[in-house]
């Protein structure tokens, strides 16, 4: 099943089912306004939002409408939870060599986490808005939706608990996190608002791809038009949803509506620094990655953040290419234009 927001209807949207295609989609006010409260009550609006679902796919849907990705906002406009995990070991052994620091051992058992901006998510069509002196740059990621998750529940059971997944684009502000970093007490203006998916699918629509908690399947990013990346999201990823989820649980209970992330997807290739597209590899998810590897091969970065102008485009495709939860395309704009 795959469902979207569209920009009406106040700050949390409406809600529409759309058609696995992408093509038409459909209100339903009679059985939730809002996403938000399709994930309060679950156990009764899922089948209801299915049997529509079913009706747009065989062309039996009474109230359907075309479908405009340029329309939606994020699926969720703002969210109880929105914790950022960073499951790839790939992109902190990357980033950690450039700088010659060893990986704690503690870094391949217990997941990195933040928390992040969750009171306002900009669109999947939106402008960035940042100044190109902040070091702007796009983290393309998968992302899943809970329902209600108590206090301690372990990963097997966590994972039953997925409800919805979606791409990000988790914006980073490079130039403004060491001197958060520094202060010991994590990000928050260097990760501004993060951009997802105009559509949400639920785990069995990915078929096959979708298992032991993972998505095994490529996550493709363009900058400005030219591949950027490609990378598998199902290898390399040191720990799944189910684990991600259960991390967060592990002091306090999560509310249906809570986003967690996995962080940049990033495959190891062979080697931290051999996936350039242009070496033949996979590429990359965020341009952080790209000027690491340049600084271990050339002592110094050469690719430059993004820039007033650049669009970045986040996509994924089932295996018979069809676009399966629309792109993410974000232009940067710089404040005041």
């Amino acid at each position: 099943m795959k469902l979207a927001t569209l920009k009406q209807g106040g700050r949390d949207g409406t809600l529409v089912v759309v058609n696995r295609d992408l093509s038409l989609c459909q209100p339903v006010p009679d059985i939730a306004p809002t996403l938000q409260a399709a994930l309060d009550d679950w156990a009764v609006a899922e089948p209801e939002l299915r049997v529509v679902y079913e009706a747009l796919n065989s062309g039996h849907a009474r109230h359907a409408r075309p479908f405009d990705q340029a329309d939606c906002h994020s699926p969720l406009p703002r969210a109880y939870q929105w914790a950022d995990g960073s499951a790839y070991i790939n992109h902190v052994e990357l980033v950690r060599k450039a700088r010659n620091a060893e990986m704690p051992p503690s870094f391949y058992t217990d997941p990195l986490m933040y928390q992040g901006g969750s009171d306002s998510f900009i669109g999947p069509r939106d402008d960035v808005v940042a100044e190109e002196a902040w070091g702007i740059d796009f983290e393309a990621e998968l992302t899943v939706v809970t329902g209600d998750v108590a206090m301690g529940t372990v990963p097997a059971e966590a994972a039953k608990h997925i409800r919805l997944l979606m791409l990000v684009n988790d914006v980073s502000l490079r130039n403004l996190i060491p001197n958060e970093l520094a202060k010991g007490f994590g990000f928050f203006q260097s990760k501004p608002a993060s951009a997802f998916s105009p559509v949400a699918v639920t785990p069995d629509e990915l078929g096959d791809a979708w298992r032991d908690a993972r998505v095994h399947l490529p996550l493709v990013v363009h900058l400005n038009g030219r591949l950027f990346g490609k990378p598998e999201a199902g290898q390399d990823m040191t720990f799944d949803f189910g684990q991600l989820v259960a991390h967060v649980a592990m002091t306090r209970e999560l509310e249906a509506g809570s986003i967690v992330g996995s962080g940049t997807v990033s495959n190891k290739q062979g080697g931290l620094w051999g996936s350039s597209i242009e070496h033949g590899g996979v590429g990359y998810c965020c341009l952080a990655e790209l000027r690491t590897y340049e600084t271990i091969e050339q002592g110094k970065p050469s690719t430059p953040f993004m820039r007033a102008g650049d669009v970045v485009r986040v996509e994924m495709f089932d295996r018979d290419g069809h676009s399966i939860f629309g792109a993410i395309e974000n232009r940067v704009v710089t404040p005041g234009d």
